[in-house]
């Protein structure tokens, strides 16, 4: 299967609400597509978040890296992922969330010409429905437990803290009034996207001790390996890692360090859906926890390709953090639902979502 085409799309998606991270508020996503063409005409989608503070790429530099990458895939087998992917390698360095995109719009257009869902390009199909952690960040105390309750009276099981942009006591008084309004039971989780110190992270920590919390991630920079086995050390719950994680090697060394028990695997981060797969695996073998997640906030598209690899990995005891509930508008004509906390896996060929190309014509930047 011959590949004919490669376009790149740069989108900016409404959001339902403006989001609070650490750092930053977001009020759009911005995004890029990738649209591949085979030689008789049939089509794959992938897509990718801007992550300048987690990849280096912004939707600038993921569109002029698939516009440079593009001729080069031109008349390749698309069925040859090895041979794809030394391509990539070969010509251009890093840019993984660009590289991330491109496979995955493979990955749909090869699940799409035989008829098979992309999970079982992956492995054997291990599940057909995960649990989705829903982001609770409106900005408030009040707000957050409000939020909470909503949520768990909806049936929603799973749960990430935003932490990281305020006083770590002030956030540790949140999560504990959190906690308490969502009771026992639930996969409870908080991430502070780095916003910590060291001390601050083992301040937080130990006021939460008693929490029923099962992870806290990321709450310090991402490349402090020593600082995270510190904050891990000083606490009684389980330390995940986000932006450390980039590679397998990173996995390892999170392990080895005793500075995490698992990570959040993503597909930006690593370069597509076929090194999530690799990282999970790696993951159950040395006993790692796994989280899959998408970037804030990816379409269904990226919630489509997550969802596949979470069929098929051995474990997914952190749950699934999809981003496309956020967005006011998707680019799906079906988006991918969320009913009482869980997401199905998507049954038809390649992602198994039809994408409404007059909404992404609608969101297109303007050049």
């Amino acid at each position: 299967m011959k590949i004919r085409r490669v376009e790149p799309f740069a989108v900016s998606l409404p959001m339902v609400k403006p989001m609070k991270m650490a750092g930053v508020e977001l009020r759009t996503a911005d995004n890029v597509l990738v649209r591949i063409t085979s030689e008789s005409g049939e089509t794959g989608w992938g897509e990718a978040a801007a992550a300048p503070t987690m990849t280096g790429e912004t939707v600038e530099s993921m569109m002029a890296a698939v516009r440079y990458l593009a001729p080069f895939l031109i008349g390749m087998d698309a069925e040859n992922f090895a041979a794809t992917d030394r391509e990539l390698a070969w010509r251009m360095y890093g840019n993984h969330a660009a590289k991330a995109a491109i496979e995955v719009a493979m990955l749909d257009l090869v699940g799409r010409a035989h008829r098979q869902p992309v999970h079982e390009l992956l492995g054997a199909k291990q599940r057909g429905r995960v649990p989705v952690l829903w982001l609770i960040g409106t900005g408030s105390l009040e707000g957050d437990v409000a939020e909470a309750r909503a949520k768990k009276a909806q049936g929603v099981i799973a749960y990430k803290i935003k932490i990281g942009a305020n006083d770590p006591q002030a956030d540790a008084q949140r999560t504990i009034a959190i906690c308490e309004a969502l009771g026992s039971g639930m996969l409870i989780s908080a991430d502070a996207n780095q916003g910590y110190s060291v001390e601050d992270a083992i301040q937080y920590v130990r006021a939460v001790e008693h929490c029923a919390m099962d992870f806290v991630e990321q709450p310090v920079a991402g490349d402090d390996l020593e600082g995270m086995a510190r904050v891990a050390a000083a606490s009684g719950i389980a330390i995940g890692a986000d932006e450390g994680i980039h590679s397998l090697d990173d996995i390892e060394l999170h392990r080895s360090a005793h500075a995490a028990e698992g990570g959040s695997l993503k597909i930006i981060k690593l370069g597509g859906l076929r090194a999530v797969y690799q990282a999970g695996i790696l993951c159950e073998q040395i006993g790692i926890h796994v989280n899959l997640a998408c970037k804030i906030a990816e379409s269904s598209i990226a919630s489509a390709a997550i969802l596949h690899v979470a069929a098929a990995l051995p474990r997914l005891d952190w749950g699934v953090s999809l981003s496309s509930q956020y967005l006011a508008r998707d680019l799906a004509r079906q988006p991918i639902m969320i009913d009482h906390g869980f997401a199905e896996v998507p049954k038809g060929p390649g992602l198994g979502i039809e994408v409404d190309e007059d909404a992404v014509r609608e969101f297109c930047w303007k050049s």
